[in-house]
């Protein structure tokens, strides 16, 4: 599977951003996929991640509540909206697919298989 990530922009603090992972390849349903984020000066974090069926979500401890992980199969696409951003969620954004016929818990530990490029999202004060 290959990923294109889209959505990045500038906006102010308390607005919103949907962010957009184009897949391509065949097996897209069969990963859980994830977003990561590496904002200036800090090592790439899980934000949040998605089973390959889209019925578990897990969320990073910051952004519960602000972000909502989510999955179309028949699209091969995963979004992630995300609502009431503050300046401390800028930071390049990536999504990312877990290991093949992998549960979700391979992306939360953060064993990704598969990167796409960033996406930059500043948010402003």
């Amino acid at each position: 599977v290959q990923l294109q990530a889209s959505g990045g922009g500038l906006v102010q603090a308390g607005g919103s951003l949907r962010l957009s992972c184009a897949a391509s390849g065949r097996s897209f349903s069969s990963y859980a996929m994830g977003w990561f984020r590496q904002g200036p000066g800090k090592e790439r974090e899980l934000v949040a991640a998605i089973s390959w069926s889209g019925g578990s979500t897990y969320y990073e401890d910051r952004v519960r509540g602000r972000v909502t992980i989510s999955r179309d199969n028949v699209k091969n696409m995963v979004y992630l909206q995300m609502n009431s951003l503050k300046p401390e969620d800028t930071a390049v954004y990536y999504c990312a697919a877990g290991e093949a016929n992998a549960p979700i818990v391979v992306v939360i530990r953060g064993q990704v298989e598969v990167w796409g490029q960033g996406t930059l999202v500043t948010v402003s004060s």
